[in-house]
């Protein structure tokens, strides 16, 4: 199995494609948000993961993400998958993260023990709300 896609998104839905195939339109593709709250804060993030699976056996693995901010787990969420032969399936991993401070979070993807893909969720405070106030430069 291969990862092909990770992203945070604000939402996706899936359609028919006719003559059987399925099409999967997504919305809000994103790798930063800025709050307007007061940290620490809380972020609904959805991660959504696009995997292939093998050409010709039906496939059954866990996909794992691990959420860090500066090498620390914050969170690990495991969902198991089922793929038919020469398919692809996708989970929204949602997740509430708790940021006390402004950075990145980096979501890290696997499955089948094979390579990670990462990616990064940068939080900032949006300038002159609740969550700016008293900062007088970066964090």
């Amino acid at each position: 199995m291969q990862i092909v896609s990770a992203l945070f998104v604000d939402g996706f839905s899936l359609r028919d494609g006719g003559g059987g195939t399925t099409r999967m339109d997504i919305t809000g593709v994103h790798f930063s948000e800025s709050l307007a709250v007061a940290f620490p804060a809380h972020l609904d993030t959805r991660l959504l993961v696009i995997i292939r699976g093998p050409a010709r056996v039906p496939a059954s693995t866990d996909l794992t993400v691990t959420f860090l901010r500066d090498g620390r787990v914050l969170e690990r969420v495991t969902h198991t998958l089922e793929i038919d032969p020469g398919r692809f399936a996708y989970r929204l991993v949602r997740q509430t993260l708790t940021w006390t401070e402004p950075g990145t979070v980096e979501a890290r993807c696997a499955v089948d023990g094979g390579p990670p893909v990462s990616v990064p969720l940068t939080v900032s405070a949006l300038p002159g709300s609740a969550a700016d106030h008293g900062r007088t430069g970066p964090g």
